[in-house]
């Protein structure tokens, strides 16, 4: 229910509504060179890309990725985007918006998490 009235609410505001896949490894991917570790425990909290000896607070980076990855499917066309909209149970959801601007990426969006 606080999916569909974030949808209403993201769609009414003029914002896009979009979801990431669930399983995307957000945590264990490296934002900066995009490697990816094999295993990441929960109770890891910060890790060291072995490729490019950058440092991760685990919820950072995830957010980093998410945003990206949310980019990277907006950038497909609004076809590809038109499947991934909705709140479904097996995907996280997320509205991005352009009144904040973030370090990465695009300057003006911002990806929040609602799922």
């Amino acid at each position: 229910m606080f999916c569909t009235m974030l949808k209403y609410k993201a769609e009414k505001e003029g914002k896009t509504y979009l979801e990431v896949d669930r399983f995307f490894p957000s945590s264990k991917t490296c934002n900066v060179c995009l490697n990816q570790v094999g295993s990441l425990p929960l109770d890891v909290r910060s890790w060291t890309c072995e490729h490019c000896q950058t440092l991760h607070d685990r919820d950072i980076n995830a957010s980093i990725n998410i945003k990206n990855e949310a980019l990277r499917i907006l950038s497909l066309g609004t076809s590809d985007t038109a499947n991934l909209r909705g709140c479904k149970s097996s995907g996280k959801t997320f509205v991005l918006s352009d009144a904040i601007p973030v370090e990465v990426g695009s300057p003006h969006l911002l990806v929040e998490k609602c799922g």
